[in-house]
């Protein structure tokens, strides 16, 4: 069957993108690694040690970023719907998240103690229809800070992909109300055509 138009552009511009081209260099299994490292730059979310929750993992670039800092002490559990190849010291569920076996699943592998930061770039399966798309993403990203708040220890962090658009101001106000400082992010790795934005709330009241 013949590509179309749209997805011929898309596979140029993927090819041609210079942090696909870096991740490949680098060794990181996707370009999203490139956003979190920024945000880590400049915010240093990370920390050797800790312990963090990684929901939307697949294909695993987040995980290698937080592997690298958190190092041997460090704890991380990753889910996502879609496999992913093993790496070191992390433990992955794979599954729906929205189903409640996963999450149950999910909770089983965090265990009884409170983790320090809770990561989430998860989305929905975008079906280029505004109307469709956006509820579907700020689903996720309300089921991500339910999580967040159901694991965080008292003034964790917790930091989560979203998308600009109907759902984001009462999302922003709601974060607001469980955490001591809330700020935005548009790493530069993000393609600046998306409505993708990362919100960074620190300080969980608990």
């Amino acid at each position: 069957m013949a590509r179309s138009k749209s997805s011929g552009r898309w596979l140029k511009e993927h090819f041609d993108d210079p942090y696909v081209k870096q991740s490949q260099k680098d060794g990181y299994r996707s370009r999203a690694s490139y956003k979190l490292l920024e945000i880590q730059e400049k915010d240093r979310i990370l920390r050797p040690g800790m312990s963090l929750v990684d929901l939307g993992a697949a294909p695993g670039g987040w995980c290698q970023v937080a592997a690298q800092i958190l190092g041997d002490r460090g704890r991380i559990v990753a889910s996502d719907i879609l496999p992913m190849d093993p790496l070191a010291d992390v433990t992955f569920v794979q599954g729906d998240f929205t189903e409640e076996a996963v999450l149950e699943e999910i909770l089983r592998a965090i265990g009884s103690e409170q983790v320090d930061l809770v990561i989430s770039d998860m989305a929905p399966n975008m079906s280029g229809m505004t109307a469709v798309d956006q509820p579907r993403a700020m689903y996720l990203a309300e089921l991500a800070l339910d999580m967040a708040r159901q694991v965080l220890k008292p003034g964790g962090t917790f930091l989560t992909k979203v998308f600009q658009g109907a759902g984001f101001d009462e999302y922003f106000r709601d974060l607001r109300g469980s955490f001591e400082r809330l700020q935005s992010r548009k790493p530069n790795a993000s393609r600046p055509r998306s409505r993708e934005i990362y919100l960074l709330a620190r300080g969980f009241k608990g």
